[in-house]
C-alpha cells in the first residue's frame, strides 16, 4: 500500500505541472493579453491567486507521498 502512495506521488505531481501549464497558457496568458477589461481582471485572477493555490496544493501532496510522510 505505501508504494502505491509513492507512486500516487508521481501522479499529483504530473497533475501539478499539467495545471500550471494549462492555467497559464490556456486560461491565464491569453486573458491578460485580451485587452478586455472583464478579462484582464479574470487573468489576473488566475495568475496570481488561483494557480499558485492549485500547483502549490497539489505538487505538496505529490512532494509529501514521495517522501512516505502518508505511510502511518
Amino acid at each position: 500500500m505505501n508504494a502505491i502512495k509513492r507512486y500516487l506521488g508521481v501522479l499529483w505531481l504530473a497533475i501539478a505541472a499539467l495545471a500550471g501549464y494549462f492555467g497559464l497558457f490556456s486560461l491565464g496568458l491569453p486573458k491578460l493579453a485580451s485587452g478586455k477589461t472583464d478579462d484582464l481582471v479574470f487573468g489576473i485572477i488566475i495568475v496570481f491567486v488561483l494557480m499558485p493555490i492549485i500547483v502549490g496544493g497539489l505538487a505538496r501532496f505529490g512532494l509529501y507521498a514521495l517522501q512516505g510522510e502518508y505511510d502511518d
